[in-house]
This record gives structure tokens, C-alpha cells and sequence, in this order.
């Protein structure tokens, strides 16, 4: 009885650091967790309805512009997006008695805490993958009968692509696992619904990429991108940092310090493995390592044909995320309540950087907001000038206060002077600058 109620206690504790640290992850920072990306998120969910680009799916832009509805701007209503994606998780495991322990333990990683505090369409698409596993635990279970499961799990898996492009690798997983299984009720399931995923994701590219931008394919696709000499470095880095439970970053100019946090890492995927060899899993538990691993290795094969970012704890958290919930649950069997401790020390470093690389988000706001409204800019499309050794900071603070922002590469184009170039900014926005970027 003691016990339980001290984990209760640990849990509630859990629960309400990880949303606190959430919403400090955005404010201690100079520009409120937005990125190149995030620009392109809010750009697209500030001009619906109309369509804006194909690089980015509708889901998450669309969200964004519901609440917007409620009188939130874009960014605002980005971080509102990731506190609610990161409450359902939690609601919808206490509720369905689904993972609980190891979605409170996850989620309160440093690295999980930083993608719901960032606008990016990760926030979204965690809530949607845990959906996923749900759903896919009950078809193994036989739960459900068998036109009700190819219902749900072909909704989750179109659900999940229209916020990410990456749910094809979920999508070919299932394919997989049903193949693999395909002499049961659930591997019928798995496979007729991954189908169906396959089939919208046909109809979504002739109907709608094609429609709005017929060389998206020709734009993106490009064999031999990349060498593989420097895609299995960018592998390496991207899985030690996304299992590294304290430090999801390394320094890009190198160091001694990186060989800590690569160390860390690797030790960390070396246990799970052994503690996925050495423990029975279930039929659910193998499917849940299943996913994850066909996620990672098409994340990396993906890259000698897609014009993609190196791989690193963002991309990867659609798939490492079930990894960890998997891990933790196995590590709780064998060491109990002393698990929290991973979750405390991460708890610890995550706020030790934030403090020390803190910044001032809203002094930084306020600031802006004065620029844009003196240059008449506030309701305006702003047109960037940026080249390849760009600091983008500048334009990513300012599309948080009008988010209808476009990137020149024409360097004719900062002969007009409403074409805003860091030259011009910096002059007059004097931004409290992260000391630790």
C-alpha cells in the first residue's frame, strides 16, 4: 500500500514538472523553440485555406488554425497545440490503463519536453503514434472484430501521414508485420489496412501534391544525395543522442564533451538491446520494437533518395518513441521505482541548459512586435534575404509575430528596402541573445 502510494506521488510529480518544463522550454529562449521549419508551419497555417505548399501535410498547420479561431496568433497557438498533444497522451493512458508509468517516464525526457515546447509537427504526430500502438495492441489481442480494426488502424495510419510524411514507414511496417503474421486474423487486418494507407497515400499525391506543385517529386527526389560515409556518421549521432536520456544534443563544432554524450547513448542502446533479447516480449511488445526499427532504418535509407535534414532526435521521435516506452516499462520490471531517477536526472540537465542557454522570448517578442509595427510591416508579407551562411534567428523571431514570411535568395532583391536582410534587423532589434545556442 506504502508503495503504491509513493508512485502515485512520483507520477503526479512526474506529470506536473513535465508540463512546467514545457512551457519554460519555449519562454527561457531567445526565440520561442521555432525553427526554419516551424516558419514554414506557421506561414502555411496563417494562409489557409489557401494551400501554401505540399512540402509540409495539412494536419498540423491546420490544428494551428483552429485555435487560432479563439483569438491566439500562430505561435501561440503552436505551443497550445503541444501542452494539449502532451496532456491526451497522458489522459488517454491513465484512461485506457495503456503504458501509463512509461508515457509519464517518457514524455519527461529532456528531448520529448523539448518537442512539445517547439513548433514542430513532432508535437502532433507523438499523440497520434501512441494512438497507433493502441489501436494495434487491440487487433493483436483480438479485441475488436475484424471490420472494426481495419477501420481504426486505417484511419490512424492516414491520420498519422497527414501530419507527417514519415508515417509511410509506419504504414510499410504494418505491411510487413502483417506479412510476416499473415496466417492470423491480425495479420489479415495489418495487411488489408496498410493497403488502404498505400491507396490514399496515391490518391493524396495525384489529388493534392500534384495539384498545388507537379514538381514536388522532381524537386525532392534525388538519387545519391548523400554519401554513405557521411550518412552513417549522421546515423550514428542521431540514434546516441535520441537515447541519450539527458542530453539530446551535441556541440557541432566537436569536443571531448560530445564523446560523453555519444557514450551515453550508445551505452544506453546497447542495454535495450540486451534487454530485449533477455526478456520474453509479447506479441505487442515485439510489434512495438518492430515498428521502431523498420522506422529507423527507412529513416536512414530514405536519404540517398529524399532531400532531408540529418537525422537526429526530432526525426527520429516518431520511432524512438516507442522504443523508450518498451525500455522503461523492462527496466521498471527489473530495478522498480529506482527508474524515476532516469527521469529526475534528466529533469535536472534538461534545466540546467535551458537556464544556462537562456534567452528572454518575450522581451524578444515585445521588441519585435515594436520593429514590425514602426516599419508597417504587422499585417504585411515580409519578404527575408538569406544566403547559405545566413543566421536565420532574425526572421524566425519575427515570423512568431507575422508569420507570413518568405526566404529570398536573390541577392538583387536587398536593393529594395522593404526586403529585410540581418543587416538591416539587427540594427534595430536589439535581441536578448542565447548565450549557449
Amino acid at each position: 500500500m506504502k508503495n503504491r502510494v509513493q508512485e502515485k506521488l512520483l507520477k503526479i510529480s512526474v506529470f506536473i514538472i513535465s508540463l512546467m518544463m514545457i512551457i519554460l522550454r519555449f519562454l527561457l529562449n531567445e526565440k520561442g523553440r521555432v525553427t526554419p521549419d516551424s516558419i514554414r508551419f506557421m506561414r502555411f497555417s496563417h494562409n489557409l485555406p489557401i494551400i501554401d505548399n505540399t512540402t509540409t501535410p495539412l494536419g498540423y498547420p491546420l490544428v494551428i488554425k483552429i485555435f487560432t479561431l479563439i483569438g491566439l496568433d500562430e505561435f501561440w497557438s503552436s505551443k497550445l497545440v503541444g501542452i494539449l498533444a502532451y496532456l491526451f497522451i497522458i489522459f488517454f493512458a491513465w484512461k485506457k490503463k495503456f503504458y501509463l508509468r512509461e508515457v509519464l517516464l517518457t514524455c519527461a525526457l529532456f528531448s520529448f519536453v523539448s518537442l512539445f515546447a517547439a513548433t514542430l509537427s513532432e508535437s502532433l504526430f507523438l499523440p497520434f503514434t501512441f494512438l497507433f500502438l493502441y489501436i494495434t495492441r487491440n487487433i493483436i489481442v483480438g479485441k475488436w472484430r475484424f471490420g472494426v480494426s481495419v477501420f481504426y488502424l486505417s484511419l490512424i495510419l492516414i491520420l498519422l501521414y497527414n501530419v507527417r510524411y514519415a508515417a509511410l514507414f509506419f504504414i510499410g511496417s504494418t505491411f510487413l508485420y502483417g506479412i510476416f503474421r499473415n496466417k492470423r486474423t491480425e495479420g489479415k487486418i495489418f495487411i488489408i489496412s496498410s493497403l488502404i494507407g498505400f491507396l490514399f497515400i496515391i490518391g493524396y499525391k495525384f489529388l493534392f501534391i500534384d495539384y498545388y506543385n507537379e514538381n514536388y517529386v522532381k524537386h525532392f527526389l534525388e538519387i545519391g544525395i548523400y554519401p554513405t560515409s557521411k550518412l552513417l556518421i549522421e546515423l550514428f549521432q542521431g540514434l546516441t543522442t535520441s537515447f541519450n536520456p539527458f542530453v539530446h544534443i551535441s556541440n557541432p563544432n566537436g569536443g571531448l564533451l560530445n564523446f560523453g554524450i555519444y557514450g551515453i547513448g550508445l551505452f544506453n542502446i546497447i542495454l535495450i538491446v540486451i534487454l530485449f533479447l533477455k526478456l520474453a516480449l509479447s506479441e505487442t511488445e515485439k510489434f512495438i520494437v518492430f515498428v521502431g526499427i523498420i522506422g529507423i532504418i527507412c529513416s536512414y535509407f530514405i536519404q540517398y533518395f529524399y532531400q532531408t535534414d540529418a537525422l537526429d532526435y526530432r526525426l527520429l521521435s516518431g520511432f524512438t518513441f516507442p522504443v523508450w516506452l518498451l525500455f522503461l516499462k523492462k527496466t521498471y520490471q527489473i530495478i522498480g521505482k529506482k527508474v524515476y531517477i532516469i527521469t529526475l536526472l534528466s529533469f535536472s540537465s534538461g534545466f540546467i541548459f535551458s537556464w544556462l542557454s537562456k534567452g528572454n522570448y518575450l522581451e524578444n517578442r515585445k521588441i519585435t512586435k515594436e520593429y514590425l509595427t514602426k516599419k508597417q510591416l504587422m499585417n504585411k508579407k515580409i519578404v527575408f534575404y538569406k544566403n547559405e551562411k545566413t543566421d536565420t534567428r532574425y526572421a524566425e523571431i519575427i515570423s512568431t509575430i507575422n508569420p507570413n514570411l518568405v526566404f529570398t535568395l536573390n541577392p538583387k532583391d536587398t536593393l529594395n528596402k522593404k526586403v529585410l536582410t540581418n543587416f538591416r534587423v539587427e540594427k534595430k532589434m536589439k535581441i536578448n541573445k542565447n548565450q549557449f545556442r
